[in-house]
């Protein structure tokens, strides 16, 4: 199978998929514990890291920002991580739908176009838009769905492997 950015879109999908089960999991186990929405949004692994709400915030914005930026298309609106879960089910319902939208076509050609973002003050590299999407916006799609899992995991709620790979159908 021939590799293109648009190949990612499905990768992206899922990974937002995955998201809203692991989010599901998580919200059946804390209300079988007493434990609150805002509360179960607020949960970390450790004190000095980002809580679920950032980390199902910034699968939601990676997941459709960066095939736009990558396509050369208008950028879809930023989610905030001041959500409630409602809103964390809809951002990433809403993402998928974004994803299913688009199309090979518009990504054809368009793996070396230079993109500059503004990662950190001071730092905004220009890579080619494959680099971006391929490496930058997979591997931090990967690394805050994983901190999702992790702090769901490490709080009790009952998922295993199969809900992080199996899932976002």
């Amino acid at each position: 199978m021939a590799v293109s950015l648009y190949t990612f879109i499905d990768l992206f999908s899922r990974q937002a998929g995955t998201a809203i089960h692991l989010l599901d999991k998580g919200v059946e186990f804390a209300a079988l514990n007493g434990v609150g929405e805002a509360e179960l949004l607020n949960w970390r692994l450790i004190d000095d890291m980002n809580p679920l709400s950032f980390q199902l915030m910034v699968v939601a914005n990676f997941s459709r920002r960066w095939p736009a930026r990558a396509a050369g298309l208008p950028e879809p609106a930023e989610v905030t991580a001041d959500m409630d879960v409602a809103g964390f089910r809809a951002a990433l319902t809403e993402a998928r739908t974004y994803l299913a939208g688009l199309t090979a076509k518009q990504f054809a050609g368009r793996d070396e176009v230079p993109l500059t973002y503004e990662i950190a003050p001071g730092m905004a590299p220009t890579l080619p838009a494959a680099q971006w999407l391929t490496v930058f916006a997979n591997t931090n799609l990967y690394f805050h769905l994983s901190m999702a899992y992790a702090i769901l995991r490490a709080k009790g709620v009952p998922i295993g492997k199969v809900d992080l790979f199996a899932t976002g159908l």
